[in-house]
């Protein structure tokens, strides 16, 4: 997937508010690229939405932002890549291979799975083995 991208639910979601700090701070890394995302960024969009209550307006243009990127495929290399990332990340001492961070487990396996680069801003992206991060996080 040339020029393709991976990004997170949180800078993934910012483009829901164009003037919104991390909207700005990641669209040079993500203009003119071909985004995908996880099967867990819909999910986690889409309990958002629902979490605060969105009119039915605000719901379609999330649904627009996801209909536009392309939603990383659950095969079973993905799967394989998620336990083998949760076991390199606990041998590592690396917080991702917690309960609590499932998701994002999920998200970064699905990256290294699909050879992709993920944006995202999120610390427990940083230094976890074998994913290539483009972070705007010191």
């Amino acid at each position: 997937m040339t020029d393709t991208i991976a990004v997170d639910t949180n800078v993934f979601t910012a483009q829901l508010r164009k003037a919104a700090p991390l909207s700005e701070l990641y669209a040079r890394h993500i203009v003119g690229q071909r985004v995908a995302i996880a099967p867990q960024t819909v999910a986690e969009a889409r309990f958002g939405a629902l979490r605060a209550g969105w009119d039915p307006r605000r719901v379609t243009e999330i649904e627009g932002i996801i209909r536009q990127a392309r939603v990383l495929p659950v095969d079973r290399s993905t799967i394989e890549e998620v336990a083998q990332l949760r076991h390199r990340c606990l041998r590592a001492g690396h917080p991702l291979h917690q309960s609590a961070h499932n998701a994002d487990l999920w998200i970064a396996a699905g990256a290294i799975r699909w050879g992709l680069t993920l944006v995202a801003h999120d610390a427990v992206f940083q230094g976890c083995p074998g994913l290539s991060l483009l972070t705007e996080l010191s």
